[in-house]
C-alpha cells in the first residue's frame, strides 16, 4: 500500500525541511538575507534561518528551515531488505553460523581499467575504513581481493575457483558510462556460465546507486556511506534468505 508523504518538521507531512550549508559570506544580516535567498531559489517557501556560525573569515555555516510543497510516493511494502542494515560484527558473525552453518566466500575486485582499490580494500581488507575493519576480519567469511584492473573473465574464474558466494565489484573512478559497459559485461557473463542464480553480486562505488546496481543485474549497490558491516549483513542475509527459500545449491561449484 502506498501513500503520499511529504517532509517531517514538528508534525508528520506538515513540509519542513532542515538544510545545512556554508557561504563564503561573513556573519552579518546580508549573509543571512544571502542564505534565504538560496534556498528560495531552489523553490523552497517560509525560509528561516535558525543557526548561523561563522566558520573562519568569510564563511559562514548555517542551518535553515523551509516549507516544502512536494510530496512523493512512498510503498512501505515494497522492498523492505535494507543495503545498509545496523547489525555489529558479533552479531553478523552469529547470523552466518545460524543461518549458513559454514563461512561465507567472497572474491572482490576493482574490474576494468579502474586502477582505484581504495573502495574494494575498505570492505574486505582487515584495515578497513574509519575503525570499521573488513571482511578478513570476520571469522564466517572468507575473503579474497584481487585488487585493481581485474578483468571480468579473470573475476569470474577466481570465483569458481575458491567456490564464492559473492562477488563485489568496486568501480571508484570511470569516465564516459564505462562501469556500467563494465558491470554489464559481468552480469553476461555470469548469466552465459550459468552462475548468475547461483551467487549474490554486489557493486560499489560513489557513482553506484542500489537502484542502477538493480537495473543492471545485481543484487544491491553501495554507494558512499557504506562501511564493512553494511556489506557484511546484506551478503549474510542474502544467503540465508536463498537457503530458506529455495534449494539453491550452496556453492558456485555445488
Amino acid at each position: 500500500m502506498s501513500e503520499r508523504i511529504a517532509a517531517y518538521g514538528d508534525h508528520k507531512n506538515d513540509g519542513l525541511m532542515q538544510l545545512a550549508f556554508t557561504l563564503p559570506v561573513p556573519k552579518t544580516r546580508a549573509g543571512r538575507q544571502a542564505a534565504v535567498a538560496l534556498v528560495e531559489g531552489m523553490g523552497l517557501g517560509d525560509v528561516h534561518v535558525v543557526h548561523a556560525e561563522e566558520l573562519t573569515e568569510g564563511f559562514t555555516y548555517f542551518i535553515v528551515y523551509a516549507l516544502n510543497p512536494n510530496t512523493v510516493e512512498f510503498d512501505g511494502t515494497a522492498d523492505q531488505r535494507s543495503v545498509d542494515e545496523q547489525l555489529t560484527h558479533d552479531e553478523i558473525e552469529a547470523l552466518i553460523e545460524k543461518g549458513v552453518g559454514r563461512p561465507l566466500t567472497v572474491v572482490g575486485a576493482s574490474t576494468g581499467s579502474d586502477t582505484h582499490t581504495v573502495g574494494i580494500d575498505a570492505i574486505l581488507n582487515l584495515k578497513g575504513y574509519d575503525g570499521h575493519h573488513g571482511l578478513e576480519a570476520y571469522r564466517w567469511f572468507k575473503a579474497y581481493n584481487m585488487g585493481s584492473q581485474v578483468a571480468n573473465g579473470d573475476l569470474v574464474a577466481k570465483a569458481l575457483e575458491v567456490d564464492a558466494d559473492a562477488i563485489l565489484v568496486s568501480q571508484t573512478v570511470t569516465q564516459q558510462g564505462l562501469h556500467v559497459q563494465n558491470l554489464t559485461q559481468l552480469v553476461d557473463m555470469l548469466e552465459a556460465e550459468g552462475l548468475r542464480d547461483r551467487i549474490v553480486l554486489c557493486c560499489g562505488g560513489h557513482l553506484i546507486s542500489d537502484e542502477l546496481a538493480k537495473e543492471l543485474g545485481f543484487d544491491a549497490g553501495f554507494s558512499k556511506g557504506t562501511y564493512p558491516h553494511h556489506v557484511a549483513a546484506f551478503l549474510a542475509r542474502s544467503w540465508i534468505e536463498r537457503l530458506q527459500d529455495a534449494e539453491q545449491p550452496a556453492h558456485v561449484g555445488g
